[in-house]
């Protein structure tokens, strides 16, 4: 190798150095705030004691506790922070729309809808009812969104957001018009992690973990795309093939944090705004970073959620649309308009 390699080299492992340590400090504060999301609730339980019923499992009551229902919540709230995170990340990247959201590409509402004609016909009683139409319902939206917008941006964009107010007129009427038959939507529109342990999370949580490893796969691609679609050509990426990847990531990833979670806005738009500048323009290290502090943004929601009321919980949704706003402020503050 050369001097002038070295040096490169050198200069390369230098910038990616203060990038990793921020990595590794994400992580370690995710593991620090999911033992404390287990020992919160009506039952608190310390940390010591949490780590040693993961560790160490005796059986004892609390020790159930952290096994059977404070974990599996702990766990889905990991899971669907990252996938919504990433899901923000993405669009964003493909949209080239720094205020574009995973509910954008009316994901959220296709899932909404579905659940609703199920309801209707009484075939989203159960869980799994509801899962399996939430998913049909955003790869519907997803699907119709990219076939009417995918010539550009904007117009993918622009279609989202009317698919949106279609699918969700149409379903409010129908609920008005059968107000005792969509006590199953009701509960699940109100965003909230509250008992969703116990549905089947097997293949929800399959899905979201292969795609978040897709959306590392295929971030130098997205890298290429971020610089625009004749500079990403020129650089050898099969636009329309990225495109179209990014699209399905999308939609596995936002559809099943919705159906597992409810309809939970501002994590995929204020996470990837909170990452961009240690990303420093890196769709690979954006993702990275996004795929941790989502968990971290919907635990910290969730303990939230069980501490403000001392009658019961509020829904995680609520949280996190209390927290989005101040913290939208304060990165529009910190990094500037222009950043954004």
């Amino acid at each position: 190798m050369t001097a002038a390699g070295r040096t490169s080299t050198a200069a390369g492992s230098g910038r990616a150095a203060p990038q990793i340590g921020l990595l590794v400090g994400g992580l370690v504060l995710l593991a620090v705030v999911a033992v404390v999301s287990i020992g919160v609730g009506a039952r608190h339980i310390s940390p010591a004691e949490v780590v040693r019923a993961l560790l160490d499992y005796q059986g004892t009551d609390d020790h159930v506790v952290v096994r059977d229902v404070r974990a599996p919540r702990a766990l889905l709230a990991i899971a669907v922070g990252a996938a919504l995170a990433v899901a923000g990340a993405l669009i964003q990247t493909l949209a080239r729309n720094p205020l574009a959201e995973p509910g954008i590409l009316g994901v959220t509402a296709g899932a909404g809808f579905a659940i609703t004609i199920g309801s209707g016909l009484g075939l989203a009683a159960g869980q799994a009812g509801q899962l399996g139409w939430a998913i049909i319902g955003s790869v519907f939206a997803a699907l119709l969104v990219a076939a009417v917008g995918r010539r550009s941006p904007l117009r993918l964009v622009l279609t989202g957001v009317a698919l949106t107010a279609i699918l969700n007129g149409v379903a409010l009427g129908m609920r008005l018009m059968l107000p005792d038959t969509f006590d199953t939507y009701r509960f699940w529109s109100v965003g909230s992690l509250a008992a969703r342990e116990k549905a089947p999370l097997a293949l929800p949580l399959t899905a979201i973990g292969v795609c978040l490893v897709g959306a590392l796969l295929m971030s130098r691609a997205l890298n290429a795309l971020s610089l625009g679609e004749n500079v990403a050509s020129t650089l050898g990426a099969s636009v329309n093939r990225v495109r179209g990847l990014a699209l399905v990531l999308i939609t596995v990833l936002s559809g099943a944090a919705t159906a597992v979670a409810g309809p939970i806005l501002f994590v995929g738009l204020i996470v990837p705004h909170l990452v961009r500048k240690p990303a420093q323009g890196s769709v690979p290290w954006l993702i990275l970073y996004t795929m941790v502090l989502g968990p971290i943004l919907l635990l910290i929601a969730d303990i939230g959620s069980r501490i403000l009321l001392p009658t019961g919980e509020v829904p995680v949704a609520i949280v996190t649309a209390f927290l989005g706003g101040p913290m939208l402020i304060w990165a529009v503050r910190r990094y500037g308009a222009g950043s954004l």
